[in-house]
């Protein structure tokens, strides 16, 4: 088939190069001319492990290309995927402009039958105003699907190539068919495809999204609760994750969750209810503990120093919101970075791949590190905010020759609390004992 993607962020260039890679022809578009050069020449905007592999591929072989002309994008597009940005107002509502005036472009251009595909999280009710922005605009027949994205940043490609369930939002028969045909190469194992109401295709993600924010703010209080009465939240993790009713994903305490999709999309849930007169009183515990989790290490270091930590020197070990990812949208270790500077602290920082969105965003606030053993040079203690899988098992003889003291704070619980008191480590964690 030929395809458009309109957008080429996270979202958009996963899409567009997964479904070149099973022989449709693809066209990306953006407005960002610069990026859009350099995806010509070969160059991947993101860290995703496995995209690198695909996009070249498929440029190569001629079913992947990208321009910034809507127009020529769209032409021969028998589907047209709208992967653009929902980002939060104000209120907290997400803001539909670049849906909607994406809607209204491509309403002046087509002049024969599109699939118009919604990639995007939105709120419930946004199919309904696309369709109402074509019908203003167009007598050509269109029809609008509801197709969100369960994608995991770190494995995303897996998850687009072998989805768990695909979700399509459509009442067309017509829609049903060509959609049935492009996502048949991706369901071969038996995976279904879920065919719904538009409406609860956009209620579908929110909920996905805003369950697992639960579920993992859960384990956080959880965790809290586990320090307070000298519990195991490692244990207790295992006994309930044993549950098939519960399952074990999602359960491992931390520093709070981050990223582009979580703080997001609860946050649009709950304002979304509002304008039905619905109190979402759970979802709103979920942010205020979430908010308080992204400190908590710092809490932790505060009360270790005698709240006075002016002058002091940290090192901090990840950056990103998750590994396998250079994403940092409402990363932890921003909260703790900003925290620790306020409290008259200095940073060393490290992270294996958002180093450089860090840089852009912060700018020198911090100094930054080659490796993860320079970043602990002269530091009073190390802090840990993203599980790498290169900080699992570091030098701990290195570790202890940089520091200044053997002092750690785990916000993800990488090492096992007895091989720390083997090697004499201050070793604060979260939900398990604390060892001094």
């Amino acid at each position: 088939m030929k395809i458009a993607v309109i957008g080429t962020g996270y979202v958009g260039l996963v899409t567009g190069t997964c479904l070149a890679e099973t022989g449709n022809d693809v066209i990306c578009v953006d407005i960002n001319e610069q990026k859009v050069q350099k995806m010509q020449n070969g160059e991947v905007p993101i860290y995703e492990p496995g995209l690198d592999l695909l996009f070249h591929r498929n440029i190569k072989q001629g079913r992947l290309t990208f321009t910034t002309v809507l127009a020529d994008a769209i032409k021969d597009a028998q589907i047209i995927f709208m992967a653009l940005p929902t980002p939060p107002g104000g209120d907290g509502a997400a803001d539909l402009s670049y849906i909607l005036g994406a809607a209204k472009d491509i309403s002046k251009l087509i002049t024969e039958y599109k699939i118009i595909v919604n990639k995007s999280t939105v709120p419930v009710g946004t199919a309904d105003k696309v369709k109402a922005v074509f019908a203003e605009n167009t007598t050509v027949e269109v029809d609008v699907v509801s197709n969100p994205e369960f994608l995991r940043e770190g494995v995303a490609v897996d998850d687009f190539m072998k989805p768990d369930r695909v979700v399509l939002g459509t009442k067309s028969e017509r829609a049903k068919k060509l959609m049935t045909e492009l996502y048949g190469p991706y369901v071969r194992q038996g995976n279904p495809i879920l065919f719904m109401d538009e409406r609860s295709s956009e209620l579908t993600k929110y909920a996905a999204n805003s369950f697992l924010a639960t579920k993992i703010t859960f384990m956080n209080e959880i965790a809290n609760l586990c320090e307070l009465v000298g519990a195991d939240v490692d244990a207790v993790r295992k006994g309930i994750g044993s549950d098939e009713r519960i399952g074990k994903r999602f359960l491992f305490p931390g520093v709070g969750y981050g990223g582009s999709c979580f703080p997001k999309d609860v946050q649009a849930l709950v304002r979304s209810s509002d304008d039905y007169a619905y109190d979402f009183q759970i979802l709103k515990s979920v942010m205020e503990v979430n908010e308080r989790q992204k400190t908590i290490l710092v809490d932790k270091v505060l009360k270790y120093f005698k709240n006075d930590i002016k002058g002091k020197h940290f090192a901090l070990w990840g950056l990103a919101f998750k590994p396998e990812t250079d994403d940092i949208r409402e990363a932890p270790a921003l909260y703790i970075i900003d925290a620790l500077l306020a409290n008259g602290a200095t940073v060393t920082v490290f992270d294996p791949e958002a180093m450089s969105n860090v840089r852009n965003t912060i700018g020198d606030k911090v100094n930054y590190a080659k490796n993860q053993y320079e970043a602990l040079e002269n530091a009073d203690a190390l802090l840990i905010a993203t599980e790498w899988s290169v900080f699992r098992n570091p030098d701990f003889d290195k570790i202890e020759v940089a520091l200044k003291n053997k002092v750690v704070f785990d916000g993800r619980n990488l090492y096992d609390l007895q091989k720390m008191i083997d090697l004499g480590y201050y070793y604060n964690s979260i939900g398990r004992k604390l060892i001094d």
